[in-house]
């Protein structure tokens, strides 16, 4: 039982299960995913990304591609039903190196993602197979799966062939399959929660072909309207959502009658002018699961937390989880790093997957108000809240949104120094300018793992050649970040051997200098940072040994026992080179 098929089976092909494939893939770890619908959905249903989600797309190497297929940089706003506006939110910077505002069509990134997949050898996607158990002892994971004509999507049960059953072992297992997963259900653990009896029809439009039909609609609208709360979506491709609130009196087969629906519509657009792609009466559930790991096996996305509707994170808190776990099970995998760094999954994720569903829940009882007065007082609130200073800024720069920063005392990294230290919180990631003059985003020079940063000095100095060796071997990356006009000039030192796990660039926007003084580092200080790009620790010294000895120690490995053991990290390439990989 200490041979392996996979080192890891992802059960579900969404976005959390397509994004964690990708990732894992892209970082040289063998995975089977399976998934027990035959076919593509083909149909929307998540509709926004933000500068996270983007981010973690750079990472996977699919976010430029993606990006070309969605609306960047869309406002959002606060409507009152005929269109005047109540709020508005409209962030054009972009610290983490992407739109903070995105909407999506969900089947153009599934197909984005599911498609890049094909650069990985080892990564194999089974459609049409369905998880029928699992067994785990202290080193694998047994699955057993079989032939499924699937379940349309929810519409029936599972018709499976169980004379087709396969076994697989692996190292790990991760159920990405939905608020029904099957890996949670087996588990048995329950998820803790509300679930709202309001029903909403929701409406996918497309519009006919040369036709314009949603020019009129550019922006996301909440439609702050008592009697019939609605919200507006645009996207891309000559898509477009609405949804609807149901009062009590009206019946699902009422409000998804053809009539009904173009009568609804026909407020906003020309319904002789769309084509209905989809219309469906649904009830959301605020849950959370009571545990998120057990063993080898682990939950993410909506198998772990199902979040409502209102402000579009459903789909990112599933894509922040693949990013976590995928990191963490790749140092585990290749590395021999101790298991419990998983413990750490759930204590940073958990507070900020419950935040989201928490000012999710807010939002949907601020635009799904249906008494005249109560709204009264709500348009009253917003408008007050807009002039005064400050508050003005929190609501139209929609600084209620929770921030990655991880809970004190429960996160992969060194102790957090101070109240508003960066210790455990995600770092920026300006546009850069690297030594020939060329801009790129600040991941492209920090590469996939972990990632030693030095303020104006060369972050290698100091460091033992056994430490040295170790860091390469996980893969880690040295850059010196330069503050504008900041390079050493004037002399020709020593002559320059190439390293190709070094760079050195230039913070031309300044934006790296204010982050670097936020976090209490001077000119000669080091950062090291996670793979995933949050903050592990900071030193004032030029010398990283001391955050690198404290990162072996947390991930249990050595020098030696790493030295002994491994070989350099293995980063299988998925685009083409950055400009500062050409230049090289």
């Amino acid at each position: 039982m200490t041979s392996f098929d996979y080192d890891v089976v992802v059960v579900g092909l969404g976005p959390t299960g397509l994004t964690l494939a990708n990732l894992l893939g892209r970082r040289g770890v063998r995975v089977l995913v399976l998934e027990r619908e035959p076919e593509f959905y083909g149909l929307a249903r998540a509709v926004y990304t933000d500068d996270e989600g983007m981010r973690i797309f750079q990472t996977a190497g699919v976010a430029d591609e993606a990006s070309a297929q969605m609306n960047l940089d869309c406002t959002v706003q606060w409507v009152r039903r005929d269109g005047s506006v109540l709020a508005q939110f409209n962030q054009v910077s972009r610290p983490l190196g992407w739109p903070v505002a995105n909407f999506l069509y969900q089947p153009y990134l599934e197909n984005t993602l599911e498609n890049a997949l094909e650069r990985y050898p080892h990564v194999t996607v089974r459609r049409g197979r369905e998880v029928l158990g699992f067994d785990q002892d202290a080193d694998g994971v047994l699955v057993r799966h079989a032939e499924c004509q699937g379940t349309g999507y929810g519409k029936h049960a599972a018709d499976t062939d169980a004379a087709t059953s396969e076994e697989v072992r692996a190292k790990f297992l991760v159920g990405c399959d939905g608020g029904r997963s099957v890996v949670r259900t087996q588990l048995g653990i329950d998820m803790t929660g509300t679930s709202y009896p309001e029903r909403w029809l929701v409406v996918d439009l497309l519009a006919n072909d040369g036709v314009d039909a949603f020019r009129h609609l550019p922006y996301f609208n909440f439609v702050c309207d008592p009697e019939l709360p609605t919200v507006s979506c645009p996207q891309p491709g000559g898509h477009h959502r609405f949804e609807f609130m149901l009062n009590d009196e009206q019946s699902k087969e009422e409000m998804e009658d053809p009539d009904q629906v173009r009568s609804l519509i026909a407020h906003y657009v020309d319904p002789d002018e769309v084509t209905v792609l989809r219309k469906l009466v649904y009830t959301f559930n605020a849950v959370v699961a009571d545990q998120w790991r057990e063993g080898r096996v682990l939950l993410a996305g909506d198998a772990a937390h199902m979040t409502p509707q209102f402000i579009g994170q459903g789909m990112n808190a599933g894509v922040r989880d693949a990013d976590n776990l995928s990191w963490k099970l790749g140092a585990i995998i290749q590395h021999r790093a101790s298991l419990d760094l998983l413990d750490t999954y759930e204590t940073e994720r958990r507070p900020h997957a419950k935040a989201m569903i928490d000012l999710s829940v807010l939002n949907k009882s601020l635009v799904s108000i249906d008494n005249k007065l109560a709204a009264g007082a709500r348009d009253i609130a917003l408008a007050t809240a807009l002039k005064v200073p400050g508050l003005n800024t929190w609501i139209r720069e929609a600084k209620m949104k929770p921030s990655p920063r991880f809970k004190r005392g429960a996160y992969f990294g060194l102790p957090r120094k101070w109240t508003r230290g960066v210790e455990g919180t995600l770092a920026p990631q300006p546009e850069i300018r690297t030594f020939d003059g060329r801009h790129q985003r600040l991941d492209e020079a920090l590469g996939l793992g972990f990632a030693v940063v030095g303020y104006g000095v060369d972050p290698r100095a100091g460091l033992s050649v056994a430490q040295r060796n170790a860091l390469q071997i996980l893969g880690t990356q040295f850059v010196t970040v330069y503050a504008t006009g900041g390079r050493p000039q004037g002399e020709p030192g020593e002559a320059r051997v190439a390293a190709t796990d070094y760079a050195d660039v230039e913070d031309y926007t300044g934006d790296m200098a204010r982050w670097f003084a936020k976090a209490g580092v001077a000119q000669g200080g080091t950062v090291l940072l996670r793979p995933d790009r949050y903050v592990f620790g900071i030193s004032a010294k030029s010398d990283a040994s001391e955050l690198v000895t404290a990162l072996l120690a947390r991930l249990a490995v050595t020098p030696a026992m790493l030295t002994a053991n491994h070989s350099p990290l293995r980063v299988v390439a998925s685009a083409a080179p950055s400009p500062l990989e050409e230049a090289r």
